[in-house]
């Protein structure tokens, strides 16, 4: 059997967790069209007949602005110091600008297998990707795979590319999982999600979520009560919303994609407190954000 870690490394919003998704043939790592949606390491386990690749999905590359991306740049450190093959994903429009060839720069210093994947190749002209193409082989990488995401194309080629940089083994985790997150963290994640696609560009990155309880009951919905931390009243204010439509309509979208996971009906609760500065805040974001 071949086994290994891949990390998936690349700018915000060039749609890693989506591919993530696409290569487990599950919905685990939450999507949206803003940048910077994911903020951990996300590890998902695809375990077939004769190999299990467990993928790690980072964050988007970033210059930190405060402490929370500071930490979002270690999970990306850290991820590549566990990977046996690294899969950069990036975008067909253009070079890599400066963000891409600094951690190009740092997968190159790690001496790891790479995988170039090209992203939304949907959007262009083959005859514009050439030139691409090219540029990537240049700078000594052979093995480019042109694909898409969301029109899941070029999906089984790469991860057929992925597997012959796999080593003989036996398999790291038991082969029914698809990850070693809990199912509390999922929901967060979920909830998360809800207010990215929900609400404007300030709200989501001033918001984190703790599941502070979940009960699962023998007869009737489980019960989820969660918190979600802003850092003004203002921005709780936008949260609830006008006779709280905002709130409710919030935790219809994340109860919905709760229940398709955990696969039964829940209860949902969702409370919002203020946490003035909590992004700069070491001691909140290590016990609320990374469970530490």
């Amino acid at each position: 059997m071949k086994v290994g870690y891949c990390g998936i490394f690349g700018k915000p919003n060039v749609g890693k967790s989506l591919l993530l998704n696409r290569l487990l043939n599950t919905p685990l790592s939450i999507v949206s069209p803003k940048p910077q949606t994911t903020r951990h390491k996300i590890l998902g386990i695809l375990s077939e007949k004769d190999y299990q690749i467990i993928f790690l999905d980072t964050p988007g590359l970033l210059k930190p602005k405060y402490l929370l991306q500071e930490f979002m740049v270690k999970e990306i450190d850290e991820s590549l110091e566990s990977a046996d093959v690294a899969l950069f994903v990036c975008e067909p429009f253009g070079p890599p600008d400066d963000l891409e060839n600094e951690i190009i720069k740092k997968i190159k210093e790690k001496e790891k297998p790479t995988i170039i994947a090209i992203n939304k190749v949907d959007l262009i002209k083959k005859e514009l990707l050439l030139p691409l193409i090219e540029t990537y082989n240049q700078m000594g990488f052979t093995e480019i795979y042109p694909i898409s995401a969301l029109k899941n194309i070029g999906i089984e080629e790469l991860k057929e590319g992925l597997i012959k940089h796999l080593k003989e083994g036996e398999p790291y985790y038991e082969t029914d999982i698809i990850s070693e997150k809990s199912e509390r963290f999922f929901v967060a994640e979920f909830i998360r999600e809800a207010i990215f696609n929900l609400y404007g560009e300030e709200i989501p990155y001033c918001t984190t979520v703790e599941v502070e309880e979940f009960k699962e009951r023998e007869s009737g919905k489980d019960y989820i009560r969660a918190t979600i931390y802003v850092e003004k009243p203002s921005q709780k204010k936008i949260i609830i919303g006008k006779e709280g439509k905002a709130l409710k309509k919030l935790g219809e979208m994340a109860r919905k994609r709760i229940e398709a996971f955990l696969g039964k009906e829940i209860y949902l609760e969702l409370w919002i407190k203020v946490k003035e500065n909590w992004r700069k805040d070491s001691q909140f974001i290590k016990k609320t954000v990374y469970g530490f």
